[in-house]
């Protein structure tokens, strides 16, 4: 097994870290190898694709009519 050292951590991060641990019921080692590996087994994602596909969804809502919502807000309704 090999060995990593990490160094200046933010103490945020590590309080964070301690806890999740702690939750887990798992050492802060157990704890940061499992997100590295967690981290590391996700799938990639395609951003170019992702960002096509929300403006197709986008595309295809409804539109708002900023007047008629205006004035639900004027009599509480919103």
């Amino acid at each position: 097994m090999l060995t990593l050292t990490l160094k200046n951590i933010p103490k945020e991060l590590h309080v964070m870290l301690k806890d999740s641990a702690e939750k887990n019921r798992r050492s802060l080692n157990s704890e940061i190898l499992v997100r590295l590996e967690s981290d590391f087994a996700a799938p990639a994602v395609d951003s170019e694709a992702y960002a096509k596909e929300l403006k197709t969804f986008a595309a295809r809502l409804p539109r708002v009519e900023h007047a008629r919502v205006a004035r639900y807000r004027r009599q509480g309704r919103a």
